[in-house]
Order: C-alpha cells, then structure tokens, then sequence
C-alpha cells in the first residue's frame, strides 16, 4: 500500500445549496471528478437528523450485543444474509470470513411504497433483494424499525438531491447523458438498500501506536499488511452510498443497557410485556475515537490513501461502481477500507466500537448499468464473489 496518508474532510455543500440547484460544477468536479474522492458531504440537515442518527446507532449496539440466540431469530439464510442480521458471513481477504463486525441489512423499498417490503420485478432467484425484511420483536428493540425507517428516508431524500446535482454536471459534460438519469434511479428504486454497521471492539491488546503529528503515517509503515483489518478494501456496487459519520461507543463504560433485562427474564423476542422505551434505548454517550489512524480511508485516484472525517452533523456520498457504468467512466468508485481502533497501551483491551449507517442507493433489478448486463446481473457477480 502507498505510505502516503493524509487526513481530510470532504467537499462540502449545503443542503440549501443543493435544493435550489447551484451548486457549482467546480465543486461537483472537486468531488467527483478524475483528481477527486469521490466522496462530498452535506452539511445543513434537517434537525431532526442529529438525534436520530445518536439513536440509530446506539441501537446498533445495543443489537449486536443481544444474546446469540435472539440474533440468530433475525437471520435470513435464504437471502445469503443480506437481509436482517449477518456477522461472519461475508467473505474479505482470500477468502477470510468477516468477523469483526456485525451488520443488519433492510431493504428499503419502503421509500417508494409503505407497502413493499423488498425489491418489485419477477426475480424469484434474487432473494438478496427481494426477501422482505427481517424485524425484531417491538417489545425487544422498542422503536427500532421506525427510527431506522425514518433516518434511511431522510438519507434517501438528501441522496436524490445530490443525484439531482450530478446530473446537472452529466448532462453537460458527458455526451449521450440521459437527462435526470441518476435522480430517477434514486427516488425510484426498491432495491436501494441500508446497513447498519457494529464494528466490535478488538479482539485482543496489540503493540503501542507511534502515531507522528497526523497519528497516521508512521503506523501505516509499521503495520502495513493490517490497515484493512475492521473491513477490507472494496468498491460500493450501487449509485450513491449514502453514510453517517461514525459513532464510537466505550462498550466497558457504556454496556448497552437491554444485556441485564434480558438476563433478568424481563425483556426477550416472546415476552408479552413491553419494557419501558427509556430504559431499553436510551441513547449512548458517544466518544471520540481513542485512536487518531483508526476510521474511514479512501484510496484517492491519484494514489495517496487518505483517511477521511465526516462530520457528526452531515452526510456523506460515496460513488459506487454502478454509476462509474452509468456514466461511461467519469465518475469512479472509489476504493475504501475501515482500519479499526488499538488500545493506547499494550497492557490495555480496548472496548471500544465504532457503529454506523450506510445507505446503499442502487438502480432497480431491471435497470441496464452497461450495454449487456441489468442491476440484477451486475449485482449478483458481486454478491457471489463476496459470500
């Protein structure tokens, strides 16, 4: 990997900006184009954002600190475990099975009708989309499915705006464009589809950080072969991948509170009586991450590996390989990896996870991404080369 890290924060824009339509193309192009990211944030959220984005992913550890037994009730085996909850399933580096974090997949076909629960279109050998979602019980996780409704329908509508930007700059500067192409396929999908990220805390204490004045480089020398090691370098398959910024959570000072009511016998996935929604899901403290070089990194076009901040009050948009065939190249994807946290001394285990959304919006199973092959082909290559 090339030692040349740096740290950085998006290109931003505002939401107003991006609702009234002038947002420049130097700045689309310093975010997307052939030096970028390809990675802009969106600064300016609607209010509601900032407290169900703490409530959402305190939920995600909460979730991933359930007993084994409710976890497995939310698996869908039949939906290669891209459908409610998975950890260990997916398959990285040579064939390594993933099982540093843990994630909870919906479809979020509920964003074009209420009444859909997966992907529309006759493709009954696609359960990965079409399978309908997988929810815990309300007296388990109270306020679950409707927070994470509400924060992916959110994301989703910043995601068509940005969409309705990227058009603006294609359809003039790429010949043959198809006018509103991209925010057509957003606001239209039922295969758009949302992950809800735990990474788990590190399985055991590791040497100290020599971390130089980014807490970055000098680490990547030192332990080059596992910058990767919280999720692999990949590529995004869909349009626009839609992220929160990440929430780290001391899991030894903040032991998601659901663990002693289930243990207790008051609260499980059967149990008739539903325990107060304050005690199950009250928001966790978040921390800063104890660790400078862990976090999101992207491989820039030109090189250089560069960690990127999302700030707690914005979104991020990342292109995917869907829209790089869209758009006929001009817009890449972009690799990226999650390099997890190290305790700051090695006589210290280090409890801290790190939790986050990510909002995959893709084209429908019909759409063509290139002259041969529909979503659903495109997407099924990666599915079984992933799982």
């Amino acid at each position: 990997m090339n030692h040349d890290i740096r740290s950085q924060t998006p290109v931003t824009v505002s939401l107003e900006n991006l609702k009234d339509g002038n947002v420049p193309f130097e700045i689309l192009e310093s975010a997307f184009g052939p030096s970028s990211l390809g990675i802009i944030a969106v600064s300016n959220l609607p209010p509601q954002f900032i407290p169900l984005r703490q409530r959402l992913l305190s939920y995600s550890s909460y979730l991933a600190n359930l007993p084994s037994t409710e976890l497995e009730k939310l698996e869908s085996p039949a939906a290669k475990w891209l459908v409610g909850w998975s950890c260990g399933r997916e398959t990285l580096k040579s064939g390594v099975f993933d099982t540093l974090k843990g994630s909870y997949y919906v479809n979020c076909a509920f964003y074009k009708d209420s009444n859909l629960a997966g992907a529309t279109g006759d493709y009954p050998s696609f359960p990965e989309y079409t399978a309908p979602n997988v929810w815990p019980a309300e007296n388990l996780l109270p306020g679950f499915r409707s927070t994470f409704e509400e924060l992916c329908t959110l994301m989703i509508d910043v995601a068509v705006l940005v969409a309705r930007a990227c058009d603006r700059y294609a359809e003039s500067t790429i010949e043959g464009y198809k006018p509103q192409c991209l925010e057509r396929m957003v606001k239209s999908s039922t295969t758009t589809k949302a992950r809800l990220l735990h990474y788990f805390p590190p399985p055991s204490p590791a040497p100290p950080r020599n971390p130089n004045r980014l807490g970055v480089d000098e680490e990547a020398k030192e332990d080059d072969g596992d910058n990767d090691n919280w999720c692999a370098t990949h590529l995004d398959h869909g349009c626009l991948t839609a992220l929160t910024s990440a929430m780290f959570i001391d899991e030894t000072a903040n032991i998601p509170n659901i663990l002693n009511l289930l243990r207790s016998g008051q609260a499980d996935s059967e149990s008739k009586t539903v325990p107060s929604q304050a005690e199950l899901i009250a928001p966790l403290t978040e921390t800063d991450s104890p660790d400078p070089a862990a976090g999101l990194y992207i491989q820039s076009r030109e090189g250089s590996t560069v960690k990127v901040a999302i700030p707690r009050d914005a979104l991020a948009f990342q292109t995917g390989e869907a829209l790089e065939l869209i758009t006929k190249g001009r817009f890449k994807a972009v690799p990226h990896f999650v390099r997890g946290t190290r305790p700051r001394s090695a006589g210290e285990a280090s409890k801290v996870a790190r939790n986050t959304l990510a909002v995959f919006t893709q084209p429908d199973l019909h759409e063509m991404v290139d002259e041969k092959r529909d979503f659903a082909t495109f997407a099924k290559e990666i599915v079984e080369r992933n799982h």
